[in-house]
């Protein structure tokens, strides 16, 4: 288990929104440390898309305010930061977070799968649990964001008992959808959004290369491949830096 012995990591704001200047080493100690704590905890991982959205959307804006901890996952993030005089050193994204808890995570702290496509939480628990057959499992379920699904989704994980939950219903719908029932799950240390990680590791989707997201051009790999994400791509490189440009670190 990582040590857990760190001071507080600094934040940045960028739109109103605060961003936790961590590293891998850093995010997996502090959630290892969560895990071990009595109370709740949110982890958010905001990229630029999620940022624009926060910009207009005060209430998910407020539950970026309360979180535990809200990881730089897009590249946007960190140069947006130096161009409000602040600095984000490291990209951590929630993909690589989740892939690196359960490789390391024992039988004593089981976890849940929440959201993606029908099928695809159990492939993922699959490739992950070959990958480390000490990971504990307890439950996997697509379910849906919808507060008509809400109560049967509770009793499942609650009647499952982990202290992990990674919820894939995509922003902002799973990180509203944990701020508002997290409290509902008896057992549950810590609940984090984790939006396409189970597609990428159960093949559904095919993450970009390595060389695209050390560089920033993710945006461009997924233009390619997914024509359909383009007003998403466009709120994401060019209107939220528009907002920071003429906002900065002040939510407009």
């Amino acid at each position: 288990m990582p040590d857990g012995n760190f001071e507080a990591s600094a934040k940045v704001t960028l739109l109103g929104a605060p961003i936790d200047a961590v590293s891998m080493d850093e995010t997996v100690a502090r959630i290892h440390r969560f895990l071990d704590e009595q109370r709740q905890h949110q982890i958010i991982t905001p990229n630029s898309e999620m940022l624009r959205e926060a910009a207009k959307n005060r209430e998910f804006r407020d539950v970026l305010s309360r979180s535990s901890l809200n990881l730089p996952d897009g590249a946007g993030l960190l140069l947006m930061a130096r161009l409000t005089g602040q600095r984000l050193p490291y990209r951590v994204t929630g993909t690589d977070t989740l892939q690196i808890l359960c490789r390391d995570l024992g039988p004593e702290y089981p976890v849940f799968f929440l959201g993606a496509g029908p099928g695809v939480a159990e492939r993922a628990a699959q490739e992950l649990k070959a990958r480390n057959p000490r990971l504990k499992i307890v439950g996997t379920y697509a379910g849906s964001p919808s507060e008509s699904d809400a109560a049967d989704i509770v009793a499942r994980i609650n009647a499952a008992n982990p202290v992990l939950l990674f919820v894939a219903f995509g922003a902002p719908r799973q990180e509203m959808w944990i701020a508002q029932h997290l409290s509902s799950l008896t057992s549950v240390k810590v609940a984090m959004g984790i939006g396409g990680a189970f597609d990428f590791i159960a093949g559904v989707q095919k993450r970009a290369p390595a060389l695209f997201r050390s560089v920033g051009l993710e945006w461009l790999w997924r233009v390619v491949r997914e024509p359909k994400r383009i007003g998403r791509i466009w709120n994401a490189v060019v209107v939220f830096p528009s907002l920071v440009a003429r906002y900065g670190r002040e939510a407009p």
